[in-house]
């Protein structure tokens, strides 16, 4: 996200935190629960480009916000239970915890959190990630503009330059070309990414291997009756942006390929980006037509009672790296941001 724009998210959520909406307001727009959406859990750098900390949260702070939430009331429970809870007419407020994509630190750090504070949660795996050959393009692209003081790339065949030598113009080279890259089409922005890697010398495979979980790995997590193993595609692709019948191969597989490593078929699945753009009613309706039971994206809001009508349309809240502060999680629980964001609407499911 755009730095500016983020800077004035952060002063629109402390501003709303001063004037007592949240608590005021709260009763009527709370919902009925909350999902979470996390991705690292890692600890504090101090790095002046950091482009992807909004994916990431410490261990001090995962640690902070479990008890928080709970202070607030909410019962943390597992995915699994969230169909039932919304069918319910009533019942307390109940939140859930999940992790996107696959990452070794959410065995590393964030396991023995939650182990310890007996909290379930969710991973939802792109099965690429333990296979060793996903593509995090976000990723490349962070680490060529990091270790360089200048570099070029090919926007549509014609050549441009950037100039890195500060954390400003890193940024700016890093925002261009990140959003550029989610505009195009997912063959050319992984064919871009690929290019760009050979060029500056960047092992994708090997950078996957590092950040993200094995099988080994996954199939223990899968053992302990707080983790839910999720599917999240095997290519992690924006599925509205590929062809029907390739998004549903990429949903059906990611199922099978979990299946064949896992105790049981998952039941629960993430769209990749979540999204409008990324994720709407053709993929809603593929995750049902595939079995499963949930489908959860990033478009902002809390639950209420009538998305247990659109289940495979659930909305996630973000906790990341650029809201690490108890009144900014506070302020989500309360629903009011979620709501604003929606236009007013509980529902945001088209």
């Amino acid at each position: 996200m755009n730095r500016f724009r983020m800077n004035i998210i952060k002063g629109g959520l402390t501003a709303l935190t001063a004037t007592g909406a949240p608590y005021l307001l709260s009763g009527l727009t709370r919902g009925r629960g909350v999902i979470f959406t996390l991705h690292h859990v890692l600890h504090e750098s101090d790095d002046a480009f950091q482009p992807n900390r909004i994916l990431e949260v410490t261990p001090d702070f995962l640690e902070r916000a479990v008890g928080r939430i709970r202070k607030a009331g909410y019962e943390i429970i597992p995915i699994t239970e969230v169909a039932e809870r919304l069918r319910q007419p009533d019942g307390k407020r109940f939140a859930v915890l999940t992790f996107d994509d696959g990452y070794r630190d959410n065995l590393e750090n964030a396991y023995p959190i939650l182990k310890a504070l007996d909290c379930p949660f969710t991973i939802y795996v792109a099965t690429s990630m333990p296979d060793g050959t996903a593509e995090l393009w976000w990723r490349v692209l962070e680490t060529v503009i990091a270790n360089r003081n200048q570099f070029e790339v090919k926007f549509d065949g014609f050549p441009a330059g950037f100039n890195t030598e500060t954390p400003d113009e890193k940024y700016k080279a890093y925002e261009t070309i990140y959003w550029w890259l989610r505009k195009q089409t997912q063959d050319h922005q992984r064919a871009f990414i690929r290019e760009m890697a050979a060029r500056y010398e960047v092992d994708m495979g090997a950078m996957t291997r590092r950040l993200a979980m094995g099988w080994d790995e996954i199939s223990v997590l899968a053992q302990d009756s707080l983790v839910t193993i999720g599917a999240h595609t095997v290519n992690h692709y924006a599925l509205a942006a590929i062809a029907e019948d390739r998004a549903e191969a990429e949903i059906a597989n990611s199922a099978e390929i979990l299946e064949s490593y896992l105790p049981a078929r998952p039941r629960h699945f993430a769209y990749p980006y979540g999204d409008k753009g990324s994720a709407a009613l053709r993929e809603f309706a593929l995750a049902r037509d595939c079995g499963f039971e949930t489908g959860v994206t990033t478009r902002p809001g809390v639950l209420f009672g009538a998305h247990a009508n659109h289940l495979h349309a659930l909305p996630r809240i973000s906790l990341n790296g650029e809201f690490q502060a108890m009144h900014y999680l506070d302020t989500f629980l309360s629903g009011i941001p979620s709501l604003v964001f929606n236009k007013g609407r509980r529902l945001n499911v088209a």
